[in-house]
């Protein structure tokens, strides 16, 4: 690891950052909310312990995000999964952007509502 117990460098700072923006690609191609993270997180998360943890934290929230977009495509039969699924995109997106200032700051952000497939 290249950065100093405690301190954060401005390269792992970046690199964390550039993991929680690359979850956008999802808007772009599909399952690229996850592709994008893992792809920055596998090049950089044994030179960088803060990407190893962002990227961790970020995977784990979209894979999540994909569990309950499944579900709430099922509930659209009854009724209410339009509502669940507009709800899980607006929280996406801020939750993302909340998670880019953090890690701009050197925090490891941690997701709501998120399952611990990675840890």
């Amino acid at each position: 690891m290249s950065e100093p117990t405690g301190e954060v460098s401005k390269q792992a700072k970046d690199m964390g950052l550039l993991i929680h923006a690359a979850s956008f690609a999802g808007y772009t191609f599909p399952f690229g909310s996850v592709l994008g993270p893992l792809i920055v997180w596998l090049m950089k998360r044994d030179e960088y312990e803060f990407a190893n943890q962002c990227g961790k934290n970020c995977l784990n929230f979209k894979l999540s995000l994909m569990i309950y977009a499944m579900i709430s495509a099922v509930l659209i039969l009854v009724g209410v999964g339009v509502l669940l699924l507009a709800a899980l995109a607006l929280l996406d997106i801020i939750c993302t952007i909340i998670a880019i200032v953090k890690a701009s700051d050197g925090i490891a952000y941690q997701y709501p509502l998120s399952i611990k497939f990675l840890k």
